[in-house]
């Protein structure tokens, strides 16, 4: 009896084995994609912030050299590391909150069964599918200096002489808003899951006592979509941080510095630039994706620690 209970413990393992092997035969590509795509290049620009390399002369050491050398005079108005971070700031300061609101904002109409719901949400959706080559060009020229955009701004009085991703004022506001336009459709996918899952037992509740829309909404639909809104924040505070696509496409940057990115700053270093150099400065590009590193982890941690004040509050 013991024998034949010993046996089948083994065949189990056995068993159990196989299927194991199989898990992380499904595993294995992905796993070995992250490794050489991700986890390599992240720890090899970790290595080169403290090295200098222009890409076909040696590597020697710099130690915290590139770290002084982007630190040098460092000044928001005038320092290329400033201006890109006061650039990056800003534009997630705006981008992320009105983002947010424009997603929430449509989840909440079509989150009801209205007619022709589905089909808005496929047109809200659409953007962030769709060819961000396309979408920017399609925006330079609504934004040009006699595109509609400021030909209806005019209609209403105001003087619009410019075109907006020429003007040093404007430029980013074109970025701003095309990131909110192609990004809260996708943004309101996950908040129309997360109103789809709040009870409606709440809102019959509430009613029987009296709670009006404001006092529903604030009550019981933002802290049911607590945990929605701290993920949608943390990811598009990291997309923010990253930008570099929209900018490339339509302003590269300018005019002057006005668009220039924490990422763009970084391309500039790596691959040359106008306002920096034409020779490739790797060892420099990693110091900035340091700091840009420092910063992103800094920004998640303060909002883990919030997260939680915010869900004792509601």
């Amino acid at each position: 009896m013991s024998q034949s209970v010993a046996a089948g413990r083994h065949k189990m393992t056995k068993q159990e084995k196989r299927n194991t092997l199989v898990a992380y035969s499904f595993l294995a590509p992905n796993f070995i994609g992250f490794i050489i795509f991700t986890m390599i290049p992240v720890v090899f620009s970790i290595v080169l912030s403290f090295l200098n390399w222009s890409g076909g002369s040696n590597i020697t050491w710099a130690g915290l050299d590139n770290f002084a050398y982007i630190f040098k005079d460092f000044s928001f108005s005038k320092s290329n590391l400033g201006i890109a971070l006061k650039n990056t700031v800003f534009y997630t300061v705006a981008t992320v909150p009105l983002t947010i609101a424009f997603a929430l904002g449509l989840a909440l109409v079509l989150n009801k069964a209205v007619k022709g719901a589905n089909f808005f949400r496929s047109v809200f959706f659409f953007p962030y599918v769709a060819s961000l080559v396309a979408i920017c060009v399609c925006w330079n020229f609504l934004l040009m200096k006699t595109g509609p955009i400021n030909q209806i701004l005019n209609a209403f009085g105001a003087n619009m002489t410019k075109s907006w991703t020429s003007s040093r004022d404007l430029a980013i506001w074109a970025i701003i808003i095309v990131s909110v336009w192609r990004n809260a459709g996708y943004y309101m996918v996950m908040y129309l899951a997360g109103l789809q899952g709040v009870p409606g037992e709440l809102y019959e509740a509430a009613t029987m006592d009296g709670a009006n829309g404001w006092q529903k909404f604030w009550k019981i639909t933002m802290p049911m979509l607590t945990p929605t809104t701290f993920f949608v924040s943390i990811m598009m505070i990291i997309s923010c941080f990253k930008i570099y696509d929209v900018v490339a496409i339509m302003t590269q940057g300018g005019p002057g510095r006005a668009t220039k990115m924490l990422v763009t700053y970084i391309f500039e270093l790596s691959f040359g630039g106008e306002m920096i150099s034409t020779t490739a400065q790797y060892g420099v590009a990693s110091a900035v994706s340091m700091v840009l590193l420092a910063i992103v982890l800094t920004v998640t941690f303060i909002q883990f620690r919030a997260e939680k004040k915010w869900v004792n509050y509601l």
